[in-house]
Parts: C-alpha cells; structure tokens; sequence
C-alpha cells in the first residue's frame, strides 16, 4: 500500500498542474482510481468525482476532498520543482521534495488511499480532486457541489499537521482603484494617481477592524499588490492594488467592503463575496468523532475548498501548512501513512 501510494505521489509531482492547467493530472487520477477495485471515477471537467459501486442510497453521504492542483514554483528552488526526490534529514526521516507533496498532493494520496479501503461504513463516501483551489476558480469544486445535492458533511484535505481544522477564516479579494490626470513628469499639473492609491493603502494599513470574533480572532488584511504608470516621465492618472482579507464570522463580507470603502478615497470592487468564514458546530458528529480518535483541534488562519461547501465540515491531512507555496516543498513519508491511518480512524468512528 505504502509503495503504491509514493508511486502515485511522485507520478503527480512529475505532472505539472499548475491551476488552471490540470488537465494531465486530472487524466492520471481518473485512471487510477479506475484501476481500483468497485470503484468508478469520472471527470468533471478538470475535477475527478469517485464512488464507490456499493453505495446505497438510503444511506447519508460523507465528502472527502482535496486538490491537486498547485501554484507556480516559488523563486529560490534549489531543485527541479518537478522532479520527485527521497532524501533522509538529520534525524534519518525520510522526505519526498517537489511540488505540491506537501499542498496537497500528498494530503489527497493519503485520502484517496483511505478512500479506496473497503470498509463496512454506515454512510457513502463521494470523493472529490477538485482543480482550481488555489485561485478560487468557478470551474473547481464549485462546479461538481450541484451535482451532489444532500452532502452531510465533509472532511477536506490540506496539510494541518494531523490536527483538525474546525474553523478557517474566509477569504476576501478587493481590487483598489484610483484615478488622477496625467501630465509630464517635469510639470506639476497632473494628479498622481499612484500618490492617491497610496494614501488610501496607508489607511487600509492602519485600519482597524472594531467587532473581534471570538472563534476566529481578529480580521485580517494586508495589501498585496499594486501596479501604476506606462513610463517614467508621464504622472499615471490610474492606479490598481489589490487587498487580501481573510474574514471571520464578526462581518459578513459585503459588510467589510461597505465598512472600508467608506475611509478610502478612491473604489474598492470584490472579486467574490461567497467566500465566508467556517466553522464545525459544536454539536456536529465530526466533533464527537475528533474527540474519540483525540485529535486536537484549531482554528485555521488559511483558506481552502471549505468556504465553497454547503455542508458542516473539519479540515484534516498530513503535511505542515507551513511548507505550502515556499521553495523546495515535501512532505514526510511517515506522515503519508499516518494521513491514511487517521483517516481511516475518523471514518470509522462517525456516527451519522
């Protein structure tokens, strides 16, 4: 099991997927999982959706999913980002380097092994390899959800280190914009578009948000990006920046946007206002099931598929948050096997 598992990571390791480009790895997931024994996959556009052939339908169903696909390789590599490499570390564990071992190919091999596991459940399970997690693509999970009517609950798959997301903050995108009138650079009759754009930042720097939840913390926001001006001696009458927000359940995200636009000179338009805040109700049967199998829970500051489903649901897998998106990403091998066993625990001890 555990050779077949590192055999299929590595094969989606050595196949690019980018978001927005899956399509390879979406082929050789299908294909694998058709090769399992009373299981049946098939394509969502580049979504891969699996059953298995003994599902019942009196019976609830349980979503697992994860994604495969990844970012672009960070800058600072010092290896083929694609090219699957085994190194042992100081401590003699063994780690498996490339892109997306970590986030969240290796969480996504662990549960389609627990997946493909025959067991006597008292629920279905519907597995779903969603592509386009990582840039909140429309064509991703979004696309197969209204298919799949009914969901009870769900466990996504990211890297928490074997601990039980059970809250994660949402995720808010504000495209900024100012405008201003351009003139030579040598003149002082133009507006600075790119002089606006910064007041407004510094604003939005130094914003602070009054309502903290008590769940989930304080919201918040950092400016990522901004761009302005065609050449250097020509005053920019336009200027674009962007705002990531990672939101928690004391505002709703059309409050937020109202809130700031109101201290801010120039607009701010968001790109998706269904990303919201989640968190497992206290009294949902996945949190008794954690309790059993003693898996320590938290509250996640990172984003995932969780925003876009309709069902209660934890995020669980092997691997570190903290290795997603950096330069020479792995995962350990002994983390894969325990992802499978956990898993496979929590599955066992949900009552539905």
């Amino acid at each position: 099991m555990m050779k077949d598992m590192i055999g299929l990571l590595c094969r989606l390791i050595e196949t690019p997927s980018v978001s927005g480009s899956e399509e390879k790895t979406a082929e050789l997931l299908t294909d694998y999982l058709n090769t399992q024994p009373g299981i049946h996959a098939e394509r969502v556009g580049n979504n891969v959706v699996a059953k298995k052939d003994s599902q019942a339908a009196q019976l609830p169903t349980v979503l697992l999913c994860s994604h495969h696909d990844t970012v672009k390789p960070a800058a600072g590599y010092t290896r083929d980002p694609f090219v699957p490499v085994l190194e042992k570390d100081a401590q003699f564990r063994t780690r498996l380097y490339g892109l997306g071992s970590n986030d969240a190919k290796g969480p996504l091999v662990a549960m389609i092994r627990a997946f493909c596991t025959p067991e006597n459940l008292p629920f279905n399970l519907l597995l779903v390899l969603a592509a386009g997690e990582e840039t909140s693509d429309p064509e991703g999970i979004s696309r197969v959800l209204p298919q799949h009517p009914g969901i009870s609950c769900a466990i996504v798959g990211e890297p928490t280190g074997l601990q039980a997301a059970v809250g994660e903050k949402g995720l808010l995108v504000l495209d900024g914009y100012t405008r201003g009138r351009s003139s030579h650079a040598a003149c002082n009759d133009g507006v600075n578009a790119l002089y606006a754009a910064l007041d407004d930042i510094a604003v939005l720097r130094n914003f602070r948000f009054e309502k903290e939840s008590g769940i989930m913390g304080p919201v918040h926001l950092q400016v990522t990006q901004i761009e302005a001006g065609v050449q250097h001696n020509v005053i920019p009458d336009s200027c674009h920046y962007v705002v990531d927000i990672r939101t928690t359940d004391a505002y709703t995200n059309s409050g937020i946007v109202e809130l700031l636009g109101k201290v801010v000179s120039g607009r701010l338009v968001p790109r998706n206002l269904s990303h919201k805040a989640s968190f497992t109700p206290w009294d949902h049967p996945l949190r008794d099931a954690l309790s059993k199998a003693g898996i320590v829970t938290y509250i996640s500051p990172t984003s995932s598929d969780w925003m876009r489903l309709p069902c209660p649901a934890i995020k669980l897998g092997p691997g570190d948050s903290g290795r997603s998106h950096i330069p020479d990403e792995f995962i350990y091998l002994s983390e894969l096997q325990q992802g499978v066993e956990t898993y496979k625990q929590l599955l066992r001890l949900l009552t539905l």
